[in-house]
């Protein structure tokens, strides 16, 4: 029972030392307040009507977006077979969720069930007695997912290419929700992320259709009401997503508070949403963008959610003749270099590396979800830079046009360090090559340091893993988050780190050193952790990568110093390509080490796996080198 005692003791001692004396004084009042029913004054359900805009008022005295409307756009370059198939989908009630699942969810369907598991939430119930981790529920965000109203942008997008008037569609899934959700009550009020994607989404196709006889004036009543009220559970729940989150909800929270305080000024507290968000939208940039341009998430996905709230912000603040603090232009051009030059050139893919979540919030092209291509070329116009890629129609639909002048979004061959984030890159002709050696300062979500990534001819050969769900069965949600789907090491059945409830990790792995040199035709890397903390403070992983300049050839040598001898090391390596792979590998001893082929699973979109080809090299010694070769 002491052992027990103290190992909990231990765990909530680095939880205080991990996440800071704030997050835990926030989260402990936070669940004081919750409890004591103080926070549910601050929330009512369903309050009454207020009309804060009039439809005539609203169109007289409209801020600046985008586009003037549906007749300004000159987007009707034909419609696509696969748009046409999208659009027929969704008008016959087959919705896709997170980018390539489809559930039909029927005329008049019930925005508070889950298609996947058929669970039903309270929509009735206060969202703060809302679980949103419930085995019996099944994972939120496939609640959440079409409240997102992403979906709205099939519709536009089909109404803009056909010139088909789309309008009663597109406002009949506004009204049907609102007729099936309450304020502050049920699943769809549980996060303010999804709330102010929802608003947003809202916002853009009232614009689009501003015009339209299908939007009523009784219909914009109950909108501008619904939009007042979600804003206002933004903004009086703000602190959540600042201090106890922080990461890309922050972000997406206060610049919603900003642009709609800006675009909406006749709202009650409008001016301190705009004045508020604007400061803080400042403030998580510059904490969450590191100075090298990576993302504290470690997350390439995550990543692009940033970049397409920062090409809201930015060109919705330069058309209402506003500016942010210039460090917001800093950390989006910082981003720009490190998401291109992490870029497969052939594909516009990044690697599948950190929690992927299937977000894509403005799909405004065919472009496949894992393409980032539309993504930051929108982003590179809004900064007034050179897009010298492919184009897209994102871009268009901004009001962004292509400039021949500035500054050139491009990536470069060689080696790229980017230090702070612990991102490092080679490429050349056919190659690209990513390796992670990195600290945390914020929560980890992912066991994968010293994680080595390989694209060779637009494949990706050596891949990570994904996520799948967050909220799957014990097996699975220990296979994507934990060490054993990324190409790194583990230590017989251990994580790098200790696993805790939910997304915590306790043992969090750090970087002790990475440096970089050429020798030769080779480019080395060599870099060192603390991981395994778990099963002992001593223990360190070292991992030496060679690289060939010009061929598909790797050298990966890994060394676990003071590695308890009963514990095997086992070296991962996943990829879908293993007919064009060679491995070779080698012991301490200069042995021959046998590879152990299993099945291993990649998931590159949320929600849905595939098997893979899973190898690994095991060893009861402190080293093994394996030499990986792309066969031509």
């Amino acid at each position: 029972m002491l052992s027990g005692n103290l190992k909990k003791l231990q765990q909530i001692t680095q939880v205080i030392r991990n996440m800071g004396l704030r997050y835990v004084w926030f989260r402990t009042g936070f669940e004081l307040r919750k409890r004591a029913g103080l926070l549910k004054r601050r929330f009512p359900i369903n309050p009454p009507f207020e009309q804060h805009y009039t439809l005539s008022a609203w169109k007289e005295n409209q801020k600046p977006f985008f586009f003037k409307d549906r007749d300004s756009l000159r987007l009707m370059d034909g419609t696509s077979s696969q748009l046409i198939e999208e659009y027929t989908k969704l008008k016959g009630c087959t919705y896709t969720y997170f980018s390539n699942l489809e559930f039909h969810l029927g005329p008049n369907h019930d925005w508070a069930v889950n298609p996947d598991t058929g669970y039903r939430y309270d929509s009735g119930k206060h969202w703060l007695d809302i679980n949103d981790f419930s085995k019996e529920a099944g994972d939120i965000k496939y609640v959440w997912e079409p409240s997102r109203f992403s979906h709205l942008y099939t519709i536009l997008r089909y109404d803009q290419q056909s010139g088909k008037d789309c309008a009663q569609h597109a406002f009949d899934e506004i009204a049907s929700w609102i007729a099936g959700n309450q304020v502050n009550a049920g699943p769809n009020f549980k996060c303010s992320q999804e709330i102010s994607l929802r608003v947003l989404n809202w916002v853009f196709t009232l614009y689009y259709y501003k015009n339209s006889p299908h939007l009523s004036s009784s219909l914009f009543d109950k909108i501008q009401h619904y939009i007042y009220w979600q804003i206002k559970h933004v903004y009086d729940n703000i602190d959540f997503s600042r201090i106890a989150v922080r990461n890309n909800h922050a972000i997406t929270e206060t610049l919603t508070l900003y642009l709609i305080g800006t675009l909406f000024p006749e709202f009650p507290g409008a001016n301190d949403w705009r004045r508020n968000g604007k400061k803080w939208f400042e403030e998580e940039i510059a904490f969450q963008i590191h100075e090298d341009g990576t993302y504290l998430q470690f997350s390439m996905n995550y990543h692009r959610v940033v970049i397409q709230l920062l090409t809201w912000g930015i060109r919705l603040a330069e058309l209402n003749g506003d500016r942010f603090k210039e460090v917001v232009y800093e950390r989006a051009k910082k981003s720009l270099f490190f998401l291109v030059n992490a870029m497969d050139e052939e594909t516009g893919w990044l690697p599948n590396y950190g929690p992927n979540d299937g977000a894509l919030f403005f799909k405004l092209s065919d472009a496949h979800f894992r393409d980032y291509r539309p993504q930051l070329e929108a982003l590179c116009l809004a900064l007034h830079m050179k897009w010298p890629y492919k184009k897209f129609s994102d871009a268009a639909w901004y009001g962004l046009q292509g400039s021949s002048t500035g500054e050139r979004a491009s990536l470069d061959s060689g080696f790229k360090q980017f230090n702070i984030g612990g991102f490092y890159l080679h490429r050349n002709t056919t190659s690209l090559t990513l390796i992670r050696c990195g600290s945390h300062k914020t929560r980890p979500t992912q066991a994968d340091n010293l994680h080595l990534d390989i694209w060779h001819s637009g494949r990706n050969i050596l891949h990570d893993g994904g996520s799948y769900k967050y909220n799957a069965s014990g097996e699975e949600v220990r296979y994507f988050r934990g060490t054993e789907s990324h190409n790194t090491v583990m230590l017989g059945d251990f994580d790098q780190m200790q696993r805790g409830p939910r997304f915590v990790w306790y043992h969090w792995t750090q970087r002790d050193f990475a440096k970089v040199a050429e020798s030769g035709e080779w480019i080395v890397f060599e870099g060192q952790v603390k991981s395994f903390q778990q099963v002992s403070e001593k223990i360190r992983h070292f991992r030496r990568v060679r690289i060939h300049q010009s061929l598909p050839i790797w050298e990966v040598e890994d060394h676990i110093h003071h590695k308890p001898k009963e514990l095997l090391l086992r070296q991962l390596w996943h990829t879908s390509y293993l007919a064009d792979v060679a491995f070779v590998s080698f012991d301490e001893k200069t042995q021959l080490v046998q590879p152990t082929l299993k099945t291993g699973y990649y998931s590159d979109l949320y929600g849905s796996k595939s098997m893979c080809d899973q190898v690994e090299f095991s060893t009861y010694e402190d080293k093994i080198t394996t030499q990986i070769k792309v066969r031509s």
